[in-house]
């Protein structure tokens, strides 16, 4: 079984439910649920790739598309009981940061890029969709949130990642427990309302 794919699969559900909510909630129909959903579970990974000069995998494999129809779909018959709620989405778009800034990492390091150029890309793959899902949408992006530590687990999950490669201890348990780390430093992180320091300038008076 072809790990990566699977939680290449799961991550591009879980953001794409996080987009489509995100329509539903500002009263978007089916036609942009399906495209918000799109761009949020697909645009990280497109972004990377092109970077690493690779044709887009979403492209080059079709089946990449059938999640976010899924959630289009799942999305349409269940907003009513879920869209209200901000931190729902949240916790779709959990999951699919802690599964992007793993195998957005390890694409990188296959395709033999240095471990800094690794860290970053994983971390472009995870906040990517979300990104690009809040500004279509006329949201504030949650990447820059002051009141949320939103990129601090992608770059974790990506750092995790880049180190176990090169000690040599990748495969697809510490992929896994990465990953589920990752979503659980997350989860808390939304429950405690934890945040990093800010950065600030003295006004004058």
């Amino acid at each position: 079984m072809d790990w990566g794919l699977a939680l290449d699969l799961l991550g591009t559900f879980f953001f794409a439910i996080s987009g489509s909510l995100l329509a539903a909630k500002r009263g978007f129909d089916i036609v942009a649920s399906l495209l918000l959903g799109s761009l949020t579970g697909l645009g990280g990974g497109v972004v990377r790739d092109l970077i690493i000069g690779r044709p887009p995998l979403a492209f080059d494999e079709p089946v990449h598309f059938i999640p976010p129809l899924l959630a289009a779909i799942v999305v349409y018959f269940m907003s009513s009981h879920v869209q209200r709620f901000w931190r729902t989405i949240l916790t779709f778009d959990a999951v699919g940061l802690a599964v992007f800034c793993t195998t957005g990492a390890v694409t990188a390091l296959e395709f033999a890029m240095n471990p800094a150029a690794a860290l970053l890309l994983g971390v472009t793959t995870a906040v990517g969709g979300g990104l690009m899902r809040d500004v279509v949408a006329n949201h504030d992006p949650q990447l820059f949130n002051p009141r949320d530590l939103y990129a601090a687990p992608a770059f974790l999950g990506a750092g995790l990642i880049v180190l176990v490669w090169h000690l040599g201890w990748y495969n697809a348990i510490s992929l896994s427990v990465i990953t589920a780390a990752v979503l659980v430093f997350r989860l808390l992180s939304l429950k405690f309302r934890w945040r990093v320091p800010g950065a600030h300038l003295d006004r004058a008076k």
